[in-house]
């Protein structure tokens, strides 16, 4: 090994060390996007479905709509023909997803049942609270992970919550999970983005309509 080439691995090295001792400092922005200190902290509906959790990440987003202009983004949820998720579809598609974002409200999906179910790639997903304009929350056929909405209304604006929760059974899992959340923060953030610039206008038209 040259010096010339042994110094860019010490470089490589201290760079990795370096991120490794700074990546504490950084996960909990990353896990709690637009999330106020009080709900990152706070139990949410959807907390009892797993309570044991090695993983939690809680992001939010304030949308100028009310909950009912939220509400039918969040059922429709989900691999075509269902609405998409309203992030980055090419990264979703490159994992099999056939995920389409829509930017209309399909009829057809406004109805969640508890039982109901949802294909997302390797994750068979199924309903197990829906609370209409409140609460949506989904559980793995695994039951680790679950993947919650909440909804909190005031004054005609709305706190979008999204909660997920995993349990990783073996510590190999939890390390190959760490490099897994700035991808997440990445997807999530547009996603949330996403609701909120449908939502707006599904209540800008509401309100020309009135």
């Amino acid at each position: 090994m040259t010096l010339s080439s042994r110094r860019e691995r010490l470089i490589a090295l201290a760079l990795i060390a370096a991120l490794g001792a700074l990546y504490p400092l950084l996960r909990r922005p990353i896990l709690t996007w637009g999330a106020t200190y009080e709900e990152s902290t706070a139990r949410m509906p959807g907390d009892e479905l797993l309570e044991e959790a090695d993983g939690v990440s809680t992001r939010a987003i304030t949308i100028d709509a009310p909950a009912a202009s939220v509400w039918p983004w969040l059922t429709q949820m989900g691999p075509s023909p269902r609405g998409g998720a309203y992030t980055y579809d090419w990264i979703e598609n490159l994992l099999g997803l056939d995920m389409h974002s829509v930017d209309r409200v399909l009829p057809e999906f406004q109805d969640p049942q508890v039982g109901d179910r949802l294909d997302l790639g390797a994750s068979l997903m199924r309903f197990e609270r829906v609370e209409p304009g409140h609460v949506i929350a989904w559980r793995s056929e695994d039951g680790n992970w679950v993947w919650t909405f909440v909804l909190e209304e005031h004054d005609g604006t709305t706190r979008l919550i999204s909660r997920n929760r995993f349990r990783q059974p073996t510590l190999a899992a939890r390390v190959r999970m760490l490099p897994m959340e700035p991808g997440s923060l990445v997807m999530e953030r547009r996603m949330l983005r996403g609701i909120k610039d449908r939502a707006e206008r599904l209540a800008s038209k509401a309100s020309d309509r009135t």
